[in-house]
C-alpha cells in the first residue's frame, strides 16, 4: 500500500508530544511466553486439523487411528522423524526395500546402493545395511575410498568405516593424487597437526624429511623446517611457542550411565537410555532400542562394548546377547548364546572375561556360571556357586566376584559368596544383616555396597556396606525410596541408584549417595519407569526388569 506525502505532511504530533534532541538507548526485548504460546497455538492448530501437513497412522485389529500433526515439530523433536523427513525416500527405493521384506531378495547397483543404504538405516533393515556395505567394501579404489569413508561415517557403518579407512592407508600413495583427497577440508589432514618439533632428531631426519610426499610439497618442508629450527635453537624456543610445541593434554572421558531394558506398563521393553551425569543439566536421553524386549537382564562393558544378556522378553526366557556399539549407536546380536536361558541374571566383568552368574531358567533357580572369551565368542562353565541364586546382583572387589543375595527359589538370601578365578571355587564370607532379592550392588570407597531390594515381606530402603579386610558389613543411610530391583553404578566417584519398585508404583527417578554429607539426594528422573534395572560401568545390577550402567 502507498501512502501519499499529503497524508504524511498533515500528521500533527500528539496533545503534549514532547520533541527532544536526547539520544535514547535503544532497548531490547525477550519474550518469556513467546515459545510456550508459540506451542500452545501450534497445538490447537493440531487439535483442529489445521495446516497439517503430515499423518501418523496407526494399524490396529479392524481399526485405523489417524494423527495429524506439523512435519516441522516432530522434526525439531525427534532424530527419527528429522532423518524420515529430510530424506528423499523415493518411491523406487521404498518399493525395493518392501519387495526385499516379502521376498528375501534385492539388487544392489552401483546407481542405486547410495540411495538404498539410507534407507535401509532409517527402517532398520539390518541384513540390506550389511549387504549395502559388504557392496560398497567391493568397490573400493582410490578414487573413490574417501567419499565411501565420509558416506559410512554419516550413516554410522562401522565395518565399512574401518576397512575404508585401512584401503586408505595402504593405498596411500595413490589416493594423495586423487580429487577426493585435494577436497578433503583441512582440518582432516594429518601434517599439519602432528607436533614435529616435540619428535626425536633422528626420526626427524631420517624418516620424516626424506618422505617423498614431504619432500614434493612447499608447506611439508615448512613444517619439518620449522620443528628442526625448534630442536636446533634451544635458547629460541621461548619465542617459537605454537600449537605444535605445546604437548597434547590427556583427554579424560567421563562417564555415562545406560539403562537397558526392563519392566514397563505391564511388559518388558527394549527400550534404552542414556545419562551423562557430567553435564549441567543431566539428562535421560533415548537411544538406539534393542533387538529384543528383555526384562531381568544382565549387562556388563568388555571392551568399550556393551553386552545385554539373558533376560525375558514377556513371554520366553532368552539365553541370546546383544552387544551395543556406543559410538555407532547400534547394537549387533552376532554373539554367542549362553548355555542356559536365564533371567534375573547377575553379570560382572573381570580380568576381560564377561561371567554371567545364577539366575532363573523359568523351571529352576540357578547355581550355574558360565564365562565369555569376546575374542573367542565363546562361553565356558566355571565353577558354580555353592547356592542357587536368581534376582542376585554381582559385583567385582579385589580380583574377586561376590554374588550378593538373591533368592533360592523359595525366600530372600542374605548370604553371600565369592570367586577367586586363580583359586576356581566360590566361598561364602559374612552374611548381609538383612535378606535381599533383587538388590543392586556396586563398589564405591573400597567397600562392597548392598542397596534396596526386597526383603520376606515389603520392598527395601536400607543400604548397607561391605569391608572386605575385616570380613564385616556396617549400616548405611537409607535411600529416600524402597526400591526393589534397583540399579546401582558408580559414575564419576558417585553412586548412584536409579529406577526400581517401591511396593505401590514402578519407579524412574534416581538418587545419588553423598559420602560426606551421609545422606542420599535426588537427581532426576528417567523418561519410562523402570524395574529390574542394571547399573553399571557400563556396569550392571538388577532393577525388577532394567539394567543400567556406566560406559567411560
Amino acid at each position: 500500500m502507498e501512502v501519499s506525502n499529503d497524508i504524511i505532511s498533515d500528521v500533527k504530533p500528539c496533545q503534549g508530544q514532547v520533541a527532544s534532541t536526547v539520544m535514547t538507548v535503544p532497548m531490547y526485548h525477550k519474550s518469556v511466553l513467546h515459545s510456550r504460546m508459540l506451542l500452545s497455538q501450534l497445538a490447537e492448530l493440531r487439535d483442529d486439523s489445521r495446516l497439517c501437513d503430515v499423518a501418523l497412522v496407526v494399524k490396529r485389529p479392524f481399526q485405523g487411528t489417524r494423527i495429524n500433526a506439523h512435519r516441522l515439530v516432530l522434526t525439531a523433536c525427534s532424530n527419527y522423524f528429522r532423518a524420515m523427513f529430510t530424506s528423499e525416500m523415493a518411491e523406487s527405493r521404498l518399493h525395493a526395500l518392501v519387495s526385499f521384506c516379502y521376498s528375501g531378495e534385492i539388487k544392489i547397483t552401483d546407481q542405486n546402493v547410495q540411495i538404498l543404504l539410507p534407507a535401509a538405516c532409517l527402517l532398520h533393515l539390518n541384513e540390506v545395511q550389511e549387504v549395502c556395505c559388504e557392496f560398497l567394501k567391493k568397490q573400493l579404489d582410490p578414487s573413490n575410498c574417501l567419499g565411501i569413508r565420509a558416506f559410512a561415517d554419516t550413516h554410522a557403518c562401522r565395518e565399512l568405516l574401518r576397512s575404508a579407512d585401512k584401503y586408505t592407508l595402504n593405498n596411500f600413495q595413490d589416493v594423495v593424487g586423487t580429487e577426493e583427497f585435494h577436497l578433503l577440508p583441512v582440518n582432516q589432514l594429518l601434517l599439519e597437526h602432528v607436533r614435529l618439533p616435540l619428535c626425536h632428531p633422528k626420526f626427524l631426519v631420517s624418516t620424516v624429511s626424506e618422505d617423498a610426499l614431504v619432500k614434493a610439497d612447499a608447506a611439508c618442508r615448512d613444517l619439518v623446517d620449522e620443528a628442526k629450527n625448534y630442536l636446533l635453537l634451544p635458547l629460541e624456543r621461548p619465542n617459537m611457542q605454537g600449537p605444535r610445541t605445546r604437548p597434547r593434554k590427556p583427554i579424560k572421558f567421563g562417564e555415562v550411565l545406560y539403562a537397558v531394558g526392563g519392566w514397563c506398563s505391564g511388559d518388558a521393553i527394549a527400550s534404552v537410555e542414556r545419562l551423562d551425569p557430567g553435564k549441567a543439566i543431566p539428562v535421560w536421553q533415548c537411544v538406539a532400542p534393542m533387538s529384543k524386549r528383555r526384562c531381568g537382564v544382565g549387562v556388563a562393558v568388555v571392551d568399550n562394548l556393551l553386552y545385554a544378556v539373558g533376560g525375558h522378553d514377556g513371554q520366553t526366557y532368552l539365553n541370546s546377547i546383544e552387544r551395543f556399539d556406543p559410538a555407532t549407536n547400534q547394537w549387533s546380536c552376532d554373539v554367542a548364546p549362553t548355555s542356559t536361558c536365564r533371567t534375573s541374571v547377575g553379570v560382572a566383568v573381570l580380568d576381560g572375561f564377561l561371567y554371567a552368574v545364577g539366575g532363573q531358567d523359568g523351571i529352576n533357580c540357578l547355581d550355574v556360571v558360565e564365562r565369555y572369551d569376546a575374542r573367542r565368542n565363546e562361553w565356558t562353565c566355571v565353577a558354580p556357586m555353592g547356592t542357587r541364586r536368581l534376582g542376585v546382583s554381582v559385583s567385582v572387589l579385589n580380583g574377586c566376584i561376590y554374588a550378593v543375595g538373591g533368592s533360592d527359589g523359595q525366600s530372600p538370601l542374605n548370604t553371600v559368596e565369592r570367586l577367586d578365578p586363580r583359586v576356581g571355587k566360590w566361598e561364602m564370607v559374612r552374611p548381609m544383616s538383612t535378606r535381599r532379592k533383587h538388590l543392586g550392588s556396586a563398589v564405591f570407597d573400597g567397600h562392597l555396597y548392598a542397596v534396596g531390594g526386597r526383603d520376606d515381606s515389603c520392598e527395601l530402603s536400607s543400604a548397607e556396606k561391605y569391608n572386605p579386610v575385616t570380613n564385616e558389613w556396617m549400616t548405611v543411610v537409607a535411600m529416600n525410596n524402597r526400591r526393589s530391583g534397583v540399579g546401582l553404578a558408580v559414575v564419576n566417584e558417585k553412586l548412584y541408584a536409579v529406577g526400581g519398585f517401591d511396593g505401590r508404583t514402578y519407579l524412574k527417578t534416581a538418587e545419588v549417595f553423598d559420602l560426606e554429607a551421609n545422606q542420599w539426594k535426588h537427581h532426576g528422573c528417567m523418561n519410562y519407569r523402570f524395574v529390574f534395572l542394571l547399573l553399571r560401568p557400563f556396569f550392571s545390577s538388577c532393577l525388577d526388569g532394567i539394567t543400567i550402567f556406566w560406559y567411560s
